[in-house]
């Protein structure tokens, strides 16, 4: 009976490993709860890009008003632009839109509505017509994507999408969803005026 009950009882030497191997456990799941804690304070819609820093990627691509006309990055030298990515069948595009109206009304004030350009991401040039044409038009010029290349390049999760690219063309912020007033006027309006 002596031999089963030694076989019952942990040997010292297993002991200090049943340990660490509670303490490992231990350690590895607070790890996990803490990137999930600082993960849950983040904005979704402040994703950090790669892309920063870097230069537009240099593909000229139509006018969506005047497609035998390209426009890219060559032709924005010298002025800070935002970019805003939409689409006629994007809900939340429309959401934003009067936001994007009242920066229009802000930079036209300034002499500076060439700041604003549209991309516009997988549409059908005359449903993009259309909606620019029943909701007000805030860009000084719209680019089609139509095939969504442009899009791939700059990391597109979705429209709506906003980036700012500085007077040498590079991208200084990028901001996923809706635009909010607050967001224009903390983020985009200080970029647009350093970049005159």
């Amino acid at each position: 009976m002596s031999a089963t009950r030694d076989e019952q009882l942990p040997s010292s030497a297993t002991a200090p490993r049943r340990r660490w191997g509670l303490w490992a456990a231990f350690a590895l799941v607070a790890g996990l709860l803490a990137l999930l804690a600082v993960g849950m304070t983040r904005d979704p819609r402040q994703l950090d890009s790669v892309l920063i820093g870097q230069p537009w990627p240099p593909r000229a691509l139509p006018v969506l008003e005047a497609p035998e006309h390209a426009l890219g990055p060559a032709e924005w030298r010298g002025k800070a632009r935002v970019i805003n990515l939409w689409a006629s069948w994007c809900v939340t595009c429309l959401q934003e839109h009067p936001e994007l109206m009242k920066l229009l009304a802000q930079l036209k004030s300034q002499g500076h509505d060439d700041q604003l350009v549209g991309l516009n991401y997988k549409d059908k040039r005359a449903d993009a017509l259309g909606w620019l044409g029943r909701h007000g038009n805030p860009f000084f010029a719209s680019i089609q994507d139509a095939d969504g290349r442009l899009a791939i390049d700059l990391g597109v999760y979705g429209a709506p999408e906003t980036f700012v690219i500085d007077a040498q063309g590079v991208i200084r912020f990028k901001h996923v969803g809706a635009l909010t007033e607050d967001i224009i006027r903390t983020r985009i309006v200080p970029l647009l005026e350093a970049g005159r």
